[in-house]
């Protein structure tokens, strides 16, 4: 019997002018659509409005974020940790996050923004996802891609979202089939 997709909020972090998080996500979200397993919306922080009530009618990024079964933030690191507007976000919903799975696709220089998504764990644990063991690391990102926005020697890359995305797939499908069973209590 074959599954359904799982749906898959794609989250850009970055608001920075001159970012190249769009060319992150985009490799990332070819690499999630080869699978065949999910569903992708891609939300950029750049682009949301974040108020506290979040409203904003039946494409309001709570109600992307309510309708997402899986997300995956891809984020750089400033300052050892993640970008204040992708926190904004975040904070901004509490109900949207719950008994979901999250991964991480992190860039900068030497760390390859490993220190942002240690905190990122941190911050999703409080709000009750499951942070997938696996993520997607790219250290010394501006010379990984090339003009035309292609990865360079993506042998490595790939392997680690393949791993990532297995992960996300297995507890994404996991946590809706629980919570139809019963719903998730805080």
């Amino acid at each position: 019997m074959p599954q359904s997709p799982i749906r898959l909020a794609v989250i850009i972090g970055s608001t920075r002018e001159g970012r190249i998080s769009p060319t992150v996500a985009r490799w990332f979200v070819e690499q999630a659509a080869q699978t065949g397993r999910f569903e992708i919306d891609l939300i950029d922080v750049a682009d949301v409005e974040v108020r506290p009530d979040m409203s904003g009618g039946p494409t309001s990024v709570a109600d992307r974020l309510d309708a997402a079964e899986a997300y995956v933030v891809v984020t750089p690191e400033y300052n050892h940790s993640f970008p204040g507007p992708l926190k904004s976000l975040i904070d901004a919903h509490k109900p949207e996050w719950r008994a979901k799975p999250v991964g991480f696709v992190s860039y900068g220089g030497v760390s390859g923004g490993l220190r942002a998504v240690e905190q990122l764990r941190l911050v999703f644990t409080e709000l009750h996802c499951v942070s997938v063991r696996e993520c997607v690391s790219f250290h010394g990102v501006w010379s990984r891609f090339d003009a035309e926005g292609a990865l360079q020697d993506p042998t490595a890359a790939e392997g680690a979202a393949k791993v990532m995305l297995d992960q996300l797939a297995w507890w994404g499908k996991a946590l809706v089939d629980a919570k139809a069973v019963a719903p998730y209590g805080v």
